[in-house]
C-alpha cells in the first residue's frame, strides 16, 4: 500500500484480526473499496494520516464498529455520517473540526467519543467536555448525541413548519387564484350582462325610433292630403254639355259674325266693294231662306229670349 493511493501492498496484509491498523500511512484518502471487501475489519485505525475529508462513500462502511480518525486533518464530516449505526468507539482527537453533521444523532450505538482539540462551537465544546479519562469520554457520547438529536429536532421542527409554512402559502394562494377566478368570472358575466342590457337597449330604441318615423310619416301623410281635401270647396257634378245647347251658341256666334259683317257692308264706305256686295246678297238671300223656315225661326226666338 503506497502512501498516496494505498494500492501497492493489500489491506490484508494489515488485518490482523478484527482489527485493520492504517495509521502513520501518510495517507491522502482513504481506500474505500477495499475496506468495503473487508466486512471482517470492524475495528479500522486512520489516525496520524493527512486526511482533509472522508468521501461521501465512506458512510457505506456500516460494520465498523471502533474508528479512530484522530490526529488528522478533518474539516468536516460527511453528512450522512450517521449511517455508520453500528458505531460504538470514535477517536476525532486533535483534527480541525467545528461542527458535526446533524446525522450524527443516529448514532444511537456509540459508547464513547473523544472530540478534544478541535476548534468546535463554544456550544458543541462546552457539552463534548474534556474526555480525560474513559468515564469522562463516555459522557462524551451520551452528551453529544442528545445535543445533536435536539439539533435534529429542532431542525425537524424548523422543516415541518417551514413546510406548513409553505403548505400555508401554497393554501393561500391557491384560494387567492380561486377568489382571483371567480372575481373574473363574476366581472365576465357582469360585462356580458351589461352588455346584452345595452343591445337589448339599443334594440328598443331602434324599435321605438322605427314606430316613431312610422308615426311621424303617417301623420305627416294625413296631414298632407287633408288640406287638398279641404281648401277645395265642394263642387257641383259637371254634366256634360248637352248638343242642344252648344249648336245655337256656335250658330249665334256665327250670326253675330255675319251681322258685324253685314253691318259693315251697310253702314259703311264699304259696301260698293266687291266683297261687300256679295255679302249683302247672301245676306238678302238667307233672310228670305230663314223666313220660309219656322223651325229654325222659332228655335232662334227661344234663344234670344233667353
Amino acid at each position: 500500500m503506497s502512501r498516496g493511493g494505498g494500492k501497492g501492498l493489500s489491506l490484508k496484509d494489515k488485518l490482523d484480526g478484527n482489527e485493520l491498523d492504517l495509521s502513520l500511512c501518510d495517507l491522502n484518502e482513504v481506500p474505500v473499496r477495499e475496506l468495503a471487501a473487508l466486512p471482517k475489519a470492524t475495528i479500522l485505525d486512520l489516525s496520524c494520516n493527512n486526511l482533509i475529508s472522508l468521501p461521501s462513500d465512506f458512510c457505506s462502511l456500516m460494520h465498523l464498529v471502533k474508528l479512530d480518525l484522530s490526529k488528522n486533518r478533518l474539516q468536516q464530516l460527511p453528512l450522512d455520517f450517521g449511517r455508520l449505526v453500528n458505531l460504538q468507539h470514535l477517536d476525532l482527537l486533535n483534527n480541525r473540526l467545528v461542527t458535526l453533521p446533524v446525522s450524527f444523532a443516529q448514532l444511537k450505538n456509540l459508547k464513547w467519543l473523544d472530540l478534544k482539540d478541535n476548534p468546535l462551537d463554544p456550544v458543541l465544546a462546552k457539552v463534548a467536555g474534556d474526555c480525560l479519562d474513559e468515564k469522562q469520554c463516555k459522557q462524551a457520547a451520551v452528551k453529544v448525541l442528545q445535543h445533536m438529536k435536539a439539533i435534529q429536532s429542532e431542525q425537524d421542527r424548523q422543516r415541518q413548519r417551514k413546510l406548513q409554512a409553505e403548505r400555508e402559502m401554497e393554501k393561500k394562494r391557491e384560494a387567492e387564484q380561486r377568489a382571483k377566478e371567480a372575481q373574473e368570472r363574476e366581472l365576465r358575466k357582469r360585462e356580458k350582462a351589461e352588455e346584452k342590457e345595452r343591445r337589448r337597449r339599443e334594440y328598443d330604441a331602434q324599435k321605438a325610433a322605427k314606430q316613431e318615423m312610422e308615426k311621424k310619416t303617417k301623420k305627416e301623410t294625413v296631414q298632407t292630403r287633408k288640406p287638398a281635401s279641404s281648401s277645395r270647396p265642394p263642387q257641383p257634378p259637371r254634366h256634360k254639355p248637352s248638343w242642344s245647347r252648344s249648336v245655337p251658341r256656335v250658330l249665334l256666334f256665327m250670326l253675330f259674325c255675319i251681322l258685324c259683317t253685314l253691318a259693315a257692308c251697310k253702314l259703311t264706305e264699304l259696301q260698293r266693294q266687291p266683297l261687300c256686295v256679295s255679302v249683302n246678297t247672301l245676306y238678302e238671300d238667307v233672310v228670305a231662306a230663314l223666313q220660309n223656315h219656322k223651325t229654325l225661326q222659332n228655335m232662334l226666338q227661344h234663344n234670344s229670349q233667353q
